[in-house]
């Protein structure tokens, strides 16, 4: 038994079967706060839990499935091709979309974080939230903050605006597609893109493009604006 749990096939396997529960119990709810990677990140900890499983011998897998987020972004690119065009004739909307987006996350995460008394080191590490998992853990390396507290706070801020973005768009009766698409995007990168896919193709392509162009504006905004935060409040 202690084989099986040590394999990596048994962290492959945990981690597929959790997230086919998650889409089989979101097909059957068909609500946003039913995300399947919620509910299999909530399988998962209580599996491993229950039977005392260390995140080291589950970690033997997980790991595998952790290498497949470089290639599933770049796959992104496809329907970002396909739908260029859009790009070239809302070029400006987009660009001040993504560049206010970066900018207002920055402003969030510093100034919260200042208010509720958090460390450098925690907020540094909360500051990449709203790109992609592999461009935002090379930001918080970057930066000196911890890998493993970025990534939390990257899948938390993608399920939460997966969840939240459709409710919003409704109380604020935003029907533009291209505009639905810059939104979750900017805001929820990878997870926000996949919820972007399932309401329409068009806002999935905006939503990956926004996402890729985010990644890079913040890897080259957020260490200046972390310089000009230091010098303004020490």
């Amino acid at each position: 038994m202690n084989e099986l749990i040590t394999s990596p096939i048994f962290g492959v396997i945990a981690s597929l079967i959790a997230y086919e529960i998650g889409i089989f119990i979101k097909k059957k709810g068909r609500l946003s706060i039913f995300n399947p990677l919620l509910i299999a990140i909530v399988i998962l900890i209580l599996f491993l839990t229950k039977f005392h499983i260390t995140y080291k011998d589950y970690n033997n897998g997980g790991q595998i499935i952790s290498f497949f987020l470089f290639p599933a972004t770049v796959a992104l690119a496809l329907p970002m091709y396909k739908k260029f065009v859009l790009f070239k004739e809302n070029a400006t909307a987009i660009l001040i979309g993504i560049f206010s987006g970066a900018i207002s996350g920055f402003i969030c995460v510093a100034f919260l974080s200042k208010l509720f008394g958090l460390t450098n080191l925690l907020t540094k590490s909360l500051m990449p939230k709203s790109i992609t998992t592999p461009i935002g853990i090379a930001l918080s390396k970057q930066l000196g903050g911890l890998s493993s507290i970025t990534v939390v706070a990257i899948i938390m801020t993608g399920i939460i605006g997966s969840i939240v973005g459709p409710f919003l768009y409704k109380i604020f009766k935003i029907k533009d597609k291209v505009a639905l698409g810059i939104a979750m995007g900017a805001s929820s990168h990878a997870v926000g893109t996949a919820r972007a896919m399932e309401m329409g193709e068009i806002e999935g392509a905006m939503s990956g493009l926004t996402m890729a162009i985010s990644g890079v504006v913040t890897v080259l905004l957020y260490p200046l604006l972390w310089k000009a935060f230091l010098q303004m409040f020490n």
